[in-house]
């Protein structure tokens, strides 16, 4: 049975490989190379095979069954602790030629696989520690042998459930993080490893490749220890994908035991009874391409060289972008120039490009023309139309005035004597008043204008201003003081603008409505609002107004009287009953209240004397010879107001005071906003554009500012130096994926 078995082989020799594979694969190895010298800085994801299985699963001897010889370290607990670039190289060379070599020890060869498993222990410890911790910094191998297929491999540390030494307390979710960090990218194959003797449905190395590769079409199935199954169990139904299923299918291996590694038993006598086994296994028979490693690595290699085949027009156009960021990169950084000429040259050449670049952003000449938002000088524009003019439009300059207030302002204006006509006095005031609350608006937008200016120049920093911060500081503190200056004179000019229409209000404007207009409309529209009201409404109004001064009479004669001397009687109570004592001595007439006592009645007289004589002794007592009034006169109040009702002639002056206001507003209002912008431009903006670049070369332009300004920081030189490092490496590895290269 076992002569009807292909019987496995050794690995395969150089002459067996397919050109193509080996050349792209050792082209992706070169580049691995190339990029590993830069570190993480390169964004390039190159092909690989990343190795991913629990902890104990078989990964490190599948890796020593691939390469034929014993160098990972081994242990009961966690051994990959950082992962491990893996890279096969078939060679010519005699059989026996093998050795191997670290990035990290470039030239040095490593003929003792002892030594490379005592090296990896050693780097390995030096970065992660020696008590179990783990680190996601690379250790990259790259062993060369004529027994090995072209293959990249990454061997990645065991998922682990508990952990152990200086181990965190989440070292099962950093490890499942930094694995997915590799699996998760389009360019790289998984190698699932899961051990036989475990439940597929459970393996953790298929549960985060279907995470990663949910179709399947980047993971290969690697079944392990086929041969410790429990008695009556085979995987014929996983190797043929039936538990779950893989695109690029399973291949099952037969793994050394801890008796063998500890027995030193060699990979070559593993390999054999590997073969042994499959051949002893009838339920193997039809399985002879997915079984063994070296159908593993025949399986791996022609994979992986498919793949590479298949993302290598993708790669070439990632490199040559990348190529160009970085070389762009790198320009921006500039050369170090220690010669004073050269240092006032470079200073000249940033001071001109960025006072181009300042005026270009003004004027909307810019190249980088922004389609999401408006920028520059175009929110300049916003500002004096959509915000400045229009909030000076929206204002009413009677909606804070009253129509009391305008009344009382003009019967303020008249002085002691009646208006025949509306005075001009309170039209100025009212008008001044108004002139004057333009001038806030009008300095607010010229600020809002100086911080549009601030914007621009942050925002139009040339890139070699990135290189100098010194210069930029120093820039800016000068465009600053400079826009400073023009803003103060600017608030000046806004200042006696507002000062000049406060000065002179100029009625014989031709746009002014005028005296005569105004009174014309008044008059109109008082007699249509009095038309509009009804008749027997107008006659309420007349009788209330009656009504109210026959009160305001009998409220003024029933005010108890003072002496002549000004001492006042007792007020209240004793009026009213000194007004009843007058009307029961006969005096019923209404016409003829309280007269004998304004012209001195005897019974006035003695009632007087009866409520002196009742007074408290603290109050002075003068003669009861004088002559008394019943009239008293109230004390004008502090504060006094305009009566609440008010006349037609009243309503007419305030209409007319109101027309002329918002006549010559107007007038004003639009010389504002003309002149405003005007001053702003002149000022501000032009200005900046014209006198910038002078006002650089006057402040900045010096022979000992220039080693103070020109110094680089030094992260700034740290970049010029990866970039420049990783540029090379670009440059080498366009050369490298030139189509000469095949």
């Amino acid at each position: 049975m076992a002569e009807d078995i292909p019987s496995s082989s050794p690995p395969i020799a150089a002459s067996d490989t397919a050109p193509l594979g080996s050349s792209v694969i050792s082209l992706v190895n070169r580049l691995q190379d190339i990029f590993a010298r830069v570190g993480s800085q390169s964004t390039i994801d190159l092909p690989q095979v990343a190795v991913v299985g629990s902890q104990s699963s078989g990964k490190s001897s599948v890796l020593e069954a691939l390469v034929g010889r014993d160098f990972l370290p081994r242990g009961n607990e966690i051994c990959t602790r950082r992962p491990l670039v893996l890279q096969l190289v078939q060679t010519k060379a005699p059989e026996d030629d093998e050795y191997g070599e670290f990035l990290h020890f470039p030239g040095r060869k490593f003929h003792d696989f002892s030594e490379i498993r005592r090296e990896i222990q050693i780097e390995t410890d030096r970065e992660a520690g020696g008590n179990k911790g783990v680190s996601d910094k690379q250790i990259r191998l790259k062993i060369f042998s004529p027994n090995v297929l072209d293959i990249t491999l990454v061997d990645l540390p065991g998922i682990t459930k508990v952990p152990v030494g200086d181990q965190p307390s989440d070292i099962e979710a950093r490890i499942r993080t930094m694995i997915m960090s590799y699996i998760k990218t389009p360019t790289c194959l998984i190698l699932a490893v899961t051990p036989a003797n475990s439940d597929l449905a459970n393996s953790d190395a298929l549960q985060m490749a279907g995470i990663a590769d949910p179709d399947g079409n980047r993971t290969i199935g690697v079944i392990t220890k086929l041969d410790i199954m429990d008695r009556g169990t085979d995987a014929r139904n996983l190797l043929l994908g039936k538990v779950i299923p893989l695109r690029l299918g399973y291949v099952g291996v037969v793994n050394r035991c801890q008796e063998d590694i500890q027995m030193n038993r060699s990979i070559k006598d593993a390999l054999a009874a590997e073969e042994k086994f499959f051949c002893s296994r009838s339920v193997y028979n039809s399985l002879a391409d997915s079984c063994g490693i070296p159908q593993l690595a025949k399986r791996l290699n022609q994979i992986l060289a498919q793949h590479i085949m298949a993302v290598l027009p993708g790669l070439r156009a990632r490199i040559s972008t990348s190529l160009v960021a970085v070389a762009k990169e790198y320009a921006s950084y500039g050369e170090i120039t220690e010669s004073k000429a050269g240092q006032a040259a470079l200073l000249l050449n940033i001071l001109s490009k960025y006072c181009e670049a300042f005026s270009s952003m003004v004027e909307g000449n810019n190249e980088e023309i922004s389609t999401s938002e408006l920028f520059g000088g175009a929110r300049i524009h916003y500002i004096f139309q959509s915000i400045f003019v229009r909030s000076l439009e929206e204002v009413d300059p009677c909606e804070d005035l009253t129509d009391d207030d305008i009344r009382t302002a003009i019967q303020n204006a008249t002085g002691p004597k009646s208006a025949v006509f509306a005075p001009s006095v309170p039209f100025k005031v009212l008008v001044r008043r108004q002139i004057s609350c333009l001038l806030d608006p009008s300095l607010q937008c010229a600020r809002f204008i100086y911080d549009e200016l601030i914007k621009i120049s942050h925002r139009c920093m040339v890139i070699d201003l990135q290189r100098f911060p010194f210069l930029w500081k120093r820039m800016d503190e000068a465009l600053g003081n400079f826009l400073r200056e023009g803003l103060e004179a600017l608030e000046n000019m806004i200042a006696h603008l507002i000062a000049m229409e406060l000065n002179y209000i100029n009625t014989s404007h031709h746009n002014f409505i005028g005296g005569s207009k105004a009174l014309e409309i008044a008059s109109q529209q008082t007699k249509s609002s009095m038309v509009s009201i009804p008749v027997s409404r107008q006659k309420e109004v007349l009788e209330s107004d009656k009504g109210s001064v026959s009160e305001r009479s009998v409220k003024s004669r029933a005010i108890l009287a003072r002496q002549a001397n000004g001492v006042v009687t007792e007020p209240g109570v004793h009026a009213a009953s000194d007004a009843e004592k007058v009307v029961s001595s006969g005096n019923t007439g209404g016409s003829s209240w309280g007269i004998s006592s304004i012209f001195g009645g005897g019974d006035s007289h003695t009632i007087v004397k009866e409520n002196v004589a009742s007074k408290p002794h603290t109050e002075p007592v003068h003669s009861v010879e004088q002559s008394f009034s019943m009239i008293h006169l109230r004390e004008p109040p502090p504060v006094l107001r305009s009566s609440e009702s008010y006349s037609e002639t009243e309503a007419i002056d305030i209409t007319v005071t109101k027309l002329l206001l918002r006549s010559y507003y107007d007038i004003v209002r639009k010389n504002v906003e003309d002149l405003v912008p005007k001053a702003i431009m002149y000022f501000l903006v032009d200005k900046a554009k014209g006198e910038l670049h002078n006002v650089f070369i006057k402040k900045l332009y010096r022979d000992n500012l220039f080693e103070e300004m020109l110094r680089e920081p030094d992260e700034i030189a740290l970049k010029r130096k990866r970039c420049r490092e990783l540029l090379r490496a670009y440059q080498q590895a366009f050369k490298v994926d030139s189509p000469n290269t095949f």
